[in-house]
């Protein structure tokens, strides 16, 4: 349950242009400005997408820069979310930075065109066993059984609650059952409230677009095969899936009502949307427990698990993942770097730090999970112990336990166009362009001719 991810944390998300054509232009990049990563002096070590948000993050660079110096190599962090652009035009001109910290969901797309170099060597030079690791993290990093990331994060989904919302609407907690699409929906619209055609309380949000793929696994359905090659987001399961999840918002008001007041929610101020009575439910990442944790602890919270149709938990689980580019001027270097930010020592070492910082400021330390399978456990039943504050022990409870029960979406070469294709449809609905069928269809289009596109040179 790490600080939020820099791009969260800057509230800033980029649209992407197409991985195939960016890459297709990289030799007009060569001359491109922005952040230059190449160094005049070679000791320089740079990196791409990590913020120092928290001790569990400086502190593991401090571990990793130790590691490095003893190479005679100065570690420049270059703060913020990854840069799609900025990172191809400097893989282009040949300066890219020495590791990347990526959405691991990219990653089999960069790999597939040869923007990343295999963690092979790497992995047998530093005895790196990734067994270490959480499967499903090491498969969203890794192309057609080549490891090309090691995770450096791992966000898992749960429910969250707020139980003074429910109360005040005659309901409670335990109402709020997602494998009950009836109820579901019965409970949105009594929840939610409207003050002159206004939509001031959302009763539960269901998180679309960003969610999508968790409906669509709910309803039995996969957004693409086992082995990444083939789309699947026509899928009748997927259509009724998308149709639910856009009936939620649809009883609630609509679209252009519930993204107004969603977007003013203070999401990480002492006046969020949980102290506000701005929200009744809704799936959410698990590092938002920590948000709420240090900006309002008091907040009348219930976590939970989000379910399938069948009752069961889910839990998609995502995050990201140290990359090396190709052309990295320190490889090796790099390799060392990476390990020593997701070992089990650095994480114990930082999540130890955290603890620390968080429990002097007087605010519940609600443990971390990190990828690490062997890290989660120390951290689990040796740092992290009951804080008082029952709503944030349970939500740390729930977080462990479902991060051994996560599903990723299965690694594939297309990478930013497969995403963006499911993204893109998802709004189109949203925004009455489109049914969810055709939404759907025209996205499986999409999806597919990039899949195959970049699947070419690997048959």
């Amino acid at each position: 349950m790490a600080a939020p991810p820099p791009q969260t944390r800057s509230r800033a998300r980029r649209r992407t242009t197409g991985l195939v054509a960016a890459l297709a232009l990289f030799p007009a990049l060569t001359g491109c400005g922005g952040v230059t990563f190449a160094d005049s002096r070679t000791d320089t070590f740079t990196t791409m997408g990590f913020g120092l948000g928290d001790a569990l993050a400086t502190d593991r660079l401090d571990t990793a820069r130790t590691a490095l110096k003893t190479e005679g190599l100065t570690v420049k962090v270059n703060e913020g979310a990854f840069d799609e652009q900025q990172f191809l035009s400097a893989v282009a001109a040949g300066d890219p930075p020495d590791v990347v910290d990526m959405d691991r969901t990219l990653i089999g797309g960069y790999a597939a065109r040869g923007a990343l170099m295999p963690l092979t060597d790497c992995l047998g030079r530093e005895r790196i066993d990734t067994g270490d690791y959480y499967p499903n993290a090491m498969a969203e990093g890794s192309l057609g059984g080549v490891v090309y990331a090691l995770p450096d994060s791992y966000d898992s989904r749960l429910l969250l609650t707020n139980d003074q919302v429910l109360h005040q609407s005659g309901t409670d907690a335990a109402q709020v059952d997602t494998g009950d699409w009836k109820g579901l929906k019965e409970l949105a619209g009594s929840v939610a409230r409207h003050d002159d055609g206004k939509l001031t309380r959302i009763g539960f949000d269901p998180k679309i677009p960003e969610f999508f793929p968790l409906w669509a696994k709910a309803n039995g359905a996969d957004l693409i095969s086992a082995d990444g090659r083939t789309a699947e987001l026509d899928d009748p399961r997927s259509v009724q899936a998308l149709t639910y999840a856009v009936s939620l918002i649809d009883v609630q008001g609509g679209w252009s009502r519930f993204k107004s007041l969603r977007d003013s929610f203070d999401q990480f101020g002492a006046k969020n949307q949980f102290v506000k009575n701005q929200v009744g439910s809704y799936p959410m990442e698990d590092w938002y427990v920590n948000v709420l944790a240090g900006a309002s602890p008091q907040v009348d919270l219930t976590a939970g698990v989000f379910k399938d149709r069948r009752g069961k938990t889910l839990n998609w689980a995502s995050g990201l993942g140290w990359a090396i580019p190709k052309g990295a001027k320190h490889p090796e270097a790099a390799c060392t770097f990476i390990k020593n930010m997701t070992s089990t020592a650095s994480w114990v070492h930082a999540a130890r730090a955290k603890a620390k910082d968080v429990r002097e400021s007087g605010a519940p330390y609600t443990g971390d999970v990190t990828a690490n399978i062997e890290a989660d456990r120390i951290i689990e039943h040796d740092l992290w112990k009951p804080t008082g504050h029952a709503a944030f022990d349970r939500a740390t409870r729930i977080v462990f336990d479902l991060a051994r029960k996560g599903f990723s979406v299965p690694s594939n070469a297309a990478g930013t166009e497969f995403k963006t294709a499911w993204q893109n449809a998802v709004n189109r609905v949203l925004s009455g362009e489109q049914t969810p069928r055709q939404a759907l269809d025209q996205a499986q289009r999409e999806a597919q001719s990039a899949l195959d596109l970049a699947n070419e040179g690997r048959r």
